[in-house]
């Protein structure tokens, strides 16, 4: 069936490729002969991108920091040395003093255990430790009398 229908309409599909070809040129021409009557006009908006795009590019250049400021607390080192005669006489052992740091610090009992990677019943043991030692009854008691015995900084 197909051979006789090319065989049929052969002059019709020849004169219709004919004038599309010839529609598309008329076509072409056309937007060339456009471009060519206002060749200014591209000229100017394309300038008019150029310097748009090269605005925007130098402002974000501009306006962004140069580097990044990043800012860490990092907790000075003291030198003083502690009263290691009065731990002596007072029989505290080195983790109760880590506790009695910690106290000093202000970290709470659960703070002191994730620290120091012990329990909080070891942390309660060592802070009663504490306070029976230097014969005291509360944290801020203890903080303020270790102090003054020379046991913290």
């Amino acid at each position: 069936m197909k051979p006789r229908f090319f065989s049929r309409h052969k002059e019709t599909i020849f004169y219709s490729l004919i004038m599309g070809i010839a529609l598309f040129a008329l076509r072409f021409l056309e937007i060339r002969f456009f471009v060519f009557d206002y060749t200014m006009e591209f000229f100017v908006a394309g300038i008019a991108l150029l310097f748009t795009a090269l605005g925007i590019w130098l402002a974000l250049k501009l306006v962004k920091p140069k580097t990044v400021i990043v800012e860490k607390m990092v907790p000075a080192k003291i030198d003083i040395e502690i009263n290691q005669a009065e731990l002596d006489r007072l029989g505290i052992s080195k983790r109760e003093l880590e506790v009695l740091q910690l106290m000093a610090k202000g970290h709470s009992n659960n703070e002191i255990a994730s620290e120091l990677f012990v329990s909080l019943n070891t942390v309660k043991t060592h802070a009663a430790n504490i306070f029976e030692k230097l014969e005291v009854a509360r944290r801020t008691q203890a903080v303020e009398k270790a102090k003054k015995l020379g046991l913290l900084a």
